[in-house]
């Protein structure tokens, strides 16, 4: 079975409230941005790139890996396992530019984004996302 890697970024800035940046996919679902690590490329810098690149985003920090997400899915009849490393990042930006890989990115208040998460295999991943943001803000 073929295998493929992917990595990814949960996004928050604090502005008057922590909100999350989440992407509308390609099947209309709320979700974070990820995509293909390139060749030569660590997790974490593939996660900063499509963050960048599936958002407008210009300037982001990694600040830790946040979880894993492993799935299967079928392209032109063949299975594939893959496996998507999430960091939790944090930007100051605010304007959000999609890109065509992308229905539409947004800014969700940190109550609303668990909500929003369409993928059952992400609700993990993004539970503990919201955690470590509100345990970093646990002082304001």
């Amino acid at each position: 079975m073929k295998k493929e890697f992917s990595a990814g970024g949960i996004v928050f800035r604090k502005d008057e409230g922590i909100e999350v940046l989440m992407i509308k996919d390609h099947n209309g679902k709320w979700t974070f941005p990820k995509g293909n690590i390139d060749e030569g490329e660590s997790s974490e810098e593939a996660a900063i790139r499509e963050v960048k690149e599936e958002t407008g985003i210009k300037n982001v920090k990694s600040i830790k890996k946040i979880g894993d997400v492993k799935y299967f899915y079928q392209l032109e009849g063949e299975k594939i396992f893959k496996i998507v490393v999430f960091f939790l990042m944090k930007t100051e930006d605010k304007e959000l530019k999609p890109q065509w890989e992308v229905q539409d990115a947004k800014w969700f208040p940190l109550d609303e984004v668990l909500k929003n998460i369409n993928y059952k295999n992400l609700k993990e991943t993004a539970e503990n996302a919201v955690r470590e943001i509100k345990n970093s803000f646990i002082c304001y």
